[in-house]
């Protein structure tokens, strides 16, 4: 009861904020239309192109972790797996239920714990890094050339911050192993405690463990390649968006595209109540592009689009490939290098 109770506030809450921040922008409906029926084909083929590529930017990165096992999985495999864990994440758990999901998949399909623990949460650590490096380039672009509110500059500010305390903690923790061990414990008693549950530390021991270990797998293995899956991620989603807009015949600058692109996707990555973000990435990238001169029909168009293909529809289909991923997870699909 409590659990349908909880999911019932959550989807009030994703509705209000998208209300909130879509609503005001559909003033320019009638001229939005007219932008979309003038759509080029061609372009809308390209942005569809570069979002395939960019999912398989990502499968590409969770294959090259699991090769530090001397395993190999084949890249279509390992895109599955991404877009599944995706759709898991969007139903329940967020960021948290996408790597549940993805350890799930792979550990039983790979002897190494510490691998799959590895594969579960190194890829939204690399893609959040990269993101957080196009959301400082735009950020300057936009001091430099453009005015800022003050609000817009805090709240960009506060989300790279935020996002870099978080990946600076993640590398202390890494640093710093023994006390990283013992908070992980306090912090595992403290909820168990909360819960009233029984409390093991030899599990939170374990898995901080098999979280060191991989990553030392990781610098001695193929470092360089996990980092390209996740430009590859990163890039082919930027240029998805680029090629929208040229589609609706607007087409804009490199400094542009990073500047609206990155800082909104940031700011929906902070919002990690909100599923994906909705509401909140296509609020602030549609405000964003019109401080930047780009007309409202356009950029509403342009945005609701891009969200389309980048986010409904990889979500929408996740759920038969993660259906179909559960069914087979027991079936060896992993394969002895050499």
């Amino acid at each position: 009861m409590t659990h349908r109770l909880g999911l019932k506030i959550l989807l009030l809450v994703v509705l209000g904020v998208a209300v909130h921040l879509i609503l005001p922008q559909l003033s320019s409906l009638e001229h939005s239309w007219q932008v979309l029926r003038t759509l080029a084909p061609w372009a809308v083929g390209l942005a569809f192109i570069s979002q395939v590529l960019s999912y398989l930017g990502s499968g590409y990165l969770l294959q090259a972790i699991l090769k530090l096992s001397n395993r190999s999985i084949k890249l279509f495999r390992s895109t599955m797996i991404v877009l599944g864990s995706a759709s898991i994440g969007m139903l329940a758990g967020g960021i948290l239920g996408s790597a549940g999901a993805i350890y799930r998949w792979t550990s039983s399909e790979d002897s190494h714990p510490e691998i799959a623990t590895l594969a579960s949460v190194l890829p939204p650590i690399l893609n959040n890094l990269i993101l957080v490096l196009v959301s400082i380039f735009g950020m300057v672009y936009l001091f430099l050339l453009h005015d800022l509110s003050e609000t817009l500059k805090v709240g960009f500010i506060t989300t790279i911050l935020i996002l870099g305390s978080i990946i600076g903690l993640v590398f202390l923790a890494l640093r710093y192993r023994e006390s990283t061990l013992s908070v992980v414990t306090w912090i595992a008693r403290r909820i168990a405690r909360l819960g009233r549950k029984p409390f093991d530390p030899g599990i939170s021991r374990t898995y901080a463990t098999n979280l060191f270990s991989s990553w030392d797998a990781l610098r001695r293995g193929a470092w360089q390649a996990s980092i390209l899956g996740a430009v590859l991620n990163v890039v082919f989603d930027m240029l998805t968006l680029y090629f929208l807009f040229a589609a609706a015949g607007h087409a804009i600058s490199p400094g542009m595209l990073l500047a609206g692109y990155g800082l909104s996707l940031l700011l929906g990555r902070v919002a990690f109540v909100v599923p994906g973000g909705v509401g909140v990435v296509e609020g602030s990238m549609v405000a964003l592009y019109n401080g930047l001169g780009v007309p409202n029909s356009t950029s509403v168009v342009v945005v609701l689009c891009y969200r389309f293909l980048s986010f409904w529809l990889p979500s929408l289909s996740g759920f038969p490939v993660a259906a179909i991923l559960q069914r087979n997870r027991s079936k060896p699909v992993l394969l002895r290098q050499g």
